[in-house]
């Protein structure tokens, strides 16, 4: 079976590797831009991409989601399986559903990890995935083949995922850019806290500001994540103030 990676751009050059490393069949790449050459990845035209692959991994900015759906759905041979990789669920899930044209399956998948988190290895990392409109022996096939991985496969519903993600994945960019707003330095006071504290910021700004925009914007809880957050930092400022009093 033939896996494409559209889009190589920081992560998807991370997952094409870990797609070749992991035995999944031959790896063909395509990239608007063009691209260095990657070890055991055959990056190729977007026409011969589209013809040669069986499981296609999108791998760009959920802002572009849409526009590559729309480009690439008439161009889609029968059985073709979508995979989307986006850090939100609700959103990618609903343009599969609504434009994917019959005899072409989707699965909505977020690995949880990137070229930070998974620099040495993936490992016990999890994966959520989910099947929009797939077979279930196609579905299962592909669970078997990440579960080879030793990832810890989450296996949830596209709203499930954003609203817990919203406190999870999008408060930690979220305090992440704040953070780095503040422009924190090493210091040799440092605690344990404060170099977690600045692990946060490395971990999250090395990420393209896209993505903190897009996590921002398509997950439907993240204001309300944003909303809570503001709400607990008045009370603690105010506890504050009442203190002085």
């Amino acid at each position: 079976m033939n896996i494409g990676v559209y889009g190589l751009g920081r992560f998807g050059t991370f997952w094409a590797k870990e797609l070749a490393k992991h035995n999944c069949g031959k790896i063909f790449g395509y990239s608007r831009h063009k691209k260095e050459n990657i070890e055991g990845i055959k990056q190729v035209d977007e026409q011969t991409f589209l013809q040669e692959c069986d499981i296609i991994y999108i791998c760009v900015a959920i802002s572009s989601f849409e526009t590559v759906i729309k480009s690439i759905k008439d161009k889609l041979k029968k059985g073709t399986i979508i995979v989307d990789t986006c850090s939100v669920k609700v959103y990618p899930s609903k343009i599969m559903r609504e434009n994917l044209p019959e005899g072409v399956f989707s699965i909505a998948s977020h690995p949880m990890f990137g070229p930070d988190s998974g620099k040495n290895g993936v490992k016990g990392l999890p994966l959520v995935i989910f099947p929009i409109s797939c077979p279930k022996d196609i579905y299962n096939n592909i669970l078997e083949n990440f579960k080879s991985w030793q990832l810890e496969i989450l296996e949830m519903s596209p709203d499930s995922h954003d609203r817990e993600a919203a406190w999870s994945q999008g408060i930690t960019h979220f305090v992440g850019r704040v953070l780095d707003e503040l422009a924190l330095q090493p210091t040799e006071l440092a605690t344990t806290g404060y170099r977690r504290l600045m692990s946060i910021v490395e971990q999250t700004c090395n990420d393209p500001i896209q993505l903190f925009h897009d996590l921002q914007k398509y997950n439907p809880y993240a204001k309300q994540m944003r909303m809570g957050l503001k709400g607990a930092l008045d009370y603690v400022m105010q506890d504050l103030v009442s203190q002085e009093d």
